[in-house]
């Protein structure tokens, strides 16, 4: 351990670079900037000082090159997180930063290629986040405070170890991100030291990028709307850990609060909805919160958020049997409307649906959903007020060739048939997500994803099956995987010595 006198030197100078160990780089330019602290003056300037080892991610050379790779500043090349936490990146390395009583309450200076007082040269390298974070003491003492912080604020989740001498992230890092560290410690004689240091991850490269585009676009929507995350690039279910942290970083908050949940439709789509459908008013806010998280071997990049606002409750349940349609708004019926529904070979789908869009006027042609042209089955008509709730060509319409059969009987190709007026009078009603649900017919159940929005027709425990959150909260994966939080976590703290 160095004399007091040596400290005080040291903390009298503007910045502090760590060194090489053992031919190999960790981490990157680290600046650990000492100032006076009121703790000084109260325990002395002569206090003994404490160590400090942080521990960041790897850099190393590892001598071999992938196609197309490049390597970063003076030739290293990055060690990644995956091979990091396979164990092929050997052990890790610790530089020394000195926490002493003069550097309490220090505040962090950019370092440059070389101080403007000669002091040693600081080469800033990238650090791969997928590494962890660990900070140390090297010397006999104990952790009384950790605290990280990015450059937007934000606190990265961290743990002190059982016996107060190491912290470790519990959150990943970003890629491409600045980090400010402050460390408070009492050495092995109870002595108040601190140090404040700074250290930048490596960026991602930019087609490593995972950015996500959701829907709907912003506007209002009926409340049986559904949210969708469309991802720039696949994330295999086989890496469910993956799956689990880019999940947790798609937040979805409303007002008033409603209880949803993603589910993932494939390896690049993601559906959100609420466990019922959204109460009226409901205002809806989506953001992504992946900009710089690692999500298996790709980093997150920024993407752009979303809002939309929930309109009146408009339901239109169709019975088949009675062939009637009643259409309610905010729980209250409006009107029950005579309809005609898909005949026999043609029967309407069952189930809930959405309404996807509006077409004031539409060609139908029969041989569009598989009626060759030449049978008797075949048609080719224009169709006024046509409210589509399928991609394959299932609508609500007007029908008039079949005024005298609605109400009566089912006579049409698996559409939703009623009279002109009141196919004037529901197009201008419903809006993009209100509730068409049809029972009775005897159709086949409305699929989930892939021809509309059937979401509502998976139960509650079958949606949240869905999830990659809940599955990572199963014992075999170990500790749940944490969502993405607006809440700042707090700093890890242990008691003081007494």
């Amino acid at each position: 351990m160095t004399t007091s006198s040596t400290h005080r030197a040291r903390g009298r100078r503007r910045n502090k670079v760590w060194s090489l160990v053992g031919g190999a780089v960790v981490g990157t330019a680290l600046v650990a900037a000492a100032a006076p602290a009121p703790v000084a003056a109260r325990h002395g300037a002569d206090g003994p000082d404490a160590s400090v080892a942080l521990l960041v991610g790897r850099i190393l050379d590892t001598g071999e090159r992938d196609e197309g790779d490049t390597d970063d500043e003076d030739g290293v090349e990055r060690c990644g997180g995956q091979a990091f936490r396979a164990g092929l990146c050997g052990a890790l390395q610790r530089q020394r930063v000195l926490a002493t009583a003069h550097g309490a309450g220090s505040v962090v200076r950019e370092s440059t290629a070389s101080g403007p007082d000669g002091g040693a040269k600081a080469v800033a390298l990238p650090t791969d986040a997928g590494g962890p974070l660990e900070i140390s003491l090297a010397e006999p003492g104990r952790l009384t405070h950790v605290t990280v912080r990015d450059g937007h604020g934000r606190h990265v989740g961290g743990a002190l170890g059982a016996v107060d001498h190491r912290w470790t992230n519990t959150e990943p890092l970003r890629a491409g991100e600045h980090y400010t560290v402050r460390v408070a410690a009492q050495d092995a004689a109870g002595t108040p030291v601190g140090v404040t240091m700074a250290f930048r991850t490596a960026p991602p490269r930019e087609h490593d990028r995972l950015t996500v585009e959701f829907g709907p676009r912003p506007g209002t929507y009926g409340a049986g709307q559904i949210v969708t995350a469309s991802l720039s690039h696949p994330v295999p279910a086989a890496d469910r850990t993956a799956r689990a942290r880019l999940e947790g970083a798609l937040q979805v908050t409303s007002e008033p609060a409603v209880e949803g949940s993603w589910h993932w439709v494939d390896d690049s789509t993601l559906h959100y909805r609420p466990r019922g459908y959204w109460p009226a008013h409901t205002e809806v806010r989506v953001h992504s919160g992946l900009d710089g998280v690692e999500i298996g071997e790709l980093h997150g990049g920024p993407s752009e958020p979303s809002h939309l606002t929930i309109g009146e409750r408009v339901e239109a349940v169709t019975d088949s049997a009675a062939h009637r349609m009643t259409v309610r708004r905010n729980g209250r019926v409006l009107r029950s409307i005579p309809v005609t529904t898909g005949k026999a070979g043609f029967l309407t789908r069952s189930g809930v649906k959405v309404v996807l869009g509006k077409e004031a006027k539409v060609r139908m042609r029969g041989d569009t959903v598989g009626i060759r042209r030449g049978t008797t089955e075949f048609y080719d008509l224009p169709v006024l007020y046509a409210t589509r709730v399928t991609w394959s060509g299932e609508y609500v319409h007007a029908a008039p060739w079949s005024v005298e059969a609605q109400g009566e009987e089912n006579v049409s190709h698996g559409c939703t048939g009623m009279s002109t007026a009141d196919a004037a009078w529901f197009f201008d009603l419903v809006k993009e997500g209100d509730i068409v649900e049809v029972v009775n017919s005897g159709g086949e159940r409305m699929t989930p994803f892939d021809n509309g929005f059937g979401d509502w027709n998976l139960d509650w425990s079958a949606w949240q099956a869905g999830s990659a959150l809940a599955a990572a909260t199963e014992p075999s994966l170990g500790p749940a995987v944490p969502r993405a939080s607006t809440v700042a976590h707090a700093p890890s703290r242990l008691r003081p010595l007494t």
